[in-house]
């Protein structure tokens, strides 16, 4: 039976053998040359250095995966739109004090640790809402909601005859 240190090893030698014949592979077609690890994903983070830190504190360092956009909305008080990956947004706001984080229309005061705690929750929230749904040109994927009936449909008055189910008898002639 083998010891502890030796499956140890034992995984490590295959791991190296496994990780040196993909990297030699270059199954990611990309060579060190490609990549510029200098250049700024979002140019305006450069400029503002304390927005990339609070947009670092609510997410992570790799924020890069979660973010598509930043725009800078207004000058007084200078505000950004960041745009997440899936499309939905938020605002962050900065003001003399703090900066306050506007998501889904409540304001979070990041000054406070547990407000940077519930605006960290909502903006996970608002990740896992996956992207906007885009409408059928046509109209045929809108859900009436309960108690709403489609413009083309009619709902009879109470008491009303309907077609179907006629209360009187029509005569199958009409007099002249």
């Amino acid at each position: 039976m083998a010891t502890k240190q030796e499956l140890i090893d034992k995984i490590q030698t295959i791991a190296k053998r496994v990780y040196t014949a993909k990297i030699k592979d270059n199954t990611l077609g990309v060579t060190p040359d490609d990549v510029d690890f200098d250049k700024e994903t979002f140019p305006i983070l450069s400029k503002f250095s304390t927005l990339k830190q609070v947009i670092i504190n609510l997410l992570t360092d790799q924020y890069e995966l979660f973010i598509s956009d930043v725009h800078w909305v207004a000058p007084r008080p200078t505000t950004f739109k960041i745009i997440l990956s899936n499309q939905q947004y938020f605002y962050l706001i900065y003001t003399e004090r703090s900066w306050i984080a506007k998501i889904e229309g409540k304001k979070y005061y990041l000054l406070n640790l547990n407000e940077e705690e519930n605006a960290t929750e909502s903006i996970a929230r608002i990740l896992m809402y996956g992207s906007k749904a885009e409408p059928d040109k046509a109209g045929l994927d809108t859900v009436p909601i309960d108690g709403e009936t489609p413009a083309d449909e009619t709902v009879p008055e109470p008491g009303a005859e309907t077609p179907a189910n006629p209360t009187e008898e029509v005569p199958e002639t009409l007099p002249a």
